[in-house]
C-alpha cells in the first residue's frame, strides 16, 4: 500500500536521559500489569501510578493503551534480540537457525501468556494512528530473523520469505493464545515455513549467471610486453 503524500513531519527530538528513564518506567509498569492480568489489566491511570508519572505525562508519551502495549512489545523484542545475539542459534542451514530463533522467542512469550496476549491483542486492534509503532515492531522482528539467517543484504525473494515467516509466526501466536493450536503444532508450522528461506537461497544460486564452457579460453589475451615490463601494478 502506498501512502499519499502529505506535509513533512518534523523528526522527533531524541529523549533526554531523564525522559528515557521515565519512558522505561512506563514500559516496565505496562509489562508488569499485563503479566498479571492481560490486556484488560493495563489501565492508563494504574500505569501512571505504578510508574510514578502524572496521567497527562503518560498520554504525552503514549496517546492510548494500544500505543503503549505495542511499544511494550517492541521493548520485549529488543530484549529478546539482545539475548539471541549473546547466544546465537545453531543449525546447519539458515532456515534451521531462524526456526530455532523463533521458537526460542515463542517460548519466552509462553512463559508470560497474559503479557503475550495483551501485546498481540494490541497489534490486532491497532489502527492507522499506531502505524509507526507497528512498523517498528515489524522491523525489529525482521532484524531478528535476518540476524539468524546471517545475511546482511537479503535478496527481494528472501525478504518476501521473511514477511511470510513473520505472518506465520504472528498467526501461530494468535492460534496458540486462543487455545486452537498446541506448542507441537506451532513448532511444525514454524519449521515448515522457515524452509522457504533455504528455497529462496537455492533459487538465488540457480539464477546466478555461470560462464559458458570455454569462455575463459576465448577471451582475448593482453599483448605481450617487452622484457622487464610485464609486471602488473596494484
Amino acid at each position: 500500500m502506498t501512502a499519499e503524500a502529505g506535509p513533512a513531519i518534523p523528526p522527533t527530538p531524541p529523549l533526554t536521559e531523564r525522559q528515557e528513564a521515565r519512558r522505561r518506567r512506563i514500559l516496565h509498569a505496562s509489562a508488569r500489569l499485563a503479566s498479571r492480568g492481560g490486556f484488560d489489566a493495563v489501565q492508563m491511570r494504574e500505569v501512571a501510578e505504578s510508574s510514578s508519572v502524572a496521567l497527562g505525562t503518560l498520554y504525552r508519551y503514549f496517546p492510548s493503551k494500544i500505543h503503549l502495549l505495542v511499544a511494550t512489545m517492541q521493548d520485549q523484542l529488543q530484549h529478546m534480540h539482545a539475548t539471541l545475539r549473546k547466544r546465537p542459534p545453531g543449525g546447519d542451514s539458515a532456515g534451521e537457525r531462524v526456526a530455532e530463533t523463533l521458537m526460542r522467542a515463542f517460548r519466552a512469550l509462553q512463559r508470560e501468556p497474559h503479557l503475550a496476549d495483551a501485546m498481540v491483542r494490541a497489534l490486532t486492534f491497532a489502527d492507522r494512528s499506531v502505524s509507526p509503532e507497528v512498523d517498528t515492531v515489524s522491523r525489529q522482528t525482521t532484524a531478528i530473523i535476518l540476524d539468524a539467517m546471517g545475511i546482511e543484504r537479503p535478496t527481494p525473494e528472501q525478504l518476501s520469505a521473511v514477511r511470510v515467516i513473520e505472518h506465520t509466526w504472528h498467526s501461530a501466536l494468535i492460534t496458540w493464545l486462543s487455545g486452537r493450536a498446541s506448542i507441537a503444532q506451532v513448532k511444525i508450522d514454524i519449521e515448515t515455513v522457515c524452509r522457504l528461506i533455504d528455497l529462496t537461497a537455492a533459487d538465488a544460486t540457480d539464477a546466478a549467471p555461470t560462464p559458458e564452457p570455454g569462455a575463459a579460453d576465448a577471451a582475448p589475451r593482453p599483448a605481450a610486453r617487452g622484457k622487464g615490463r610485464g609486471r602488473t601494478r596494484a
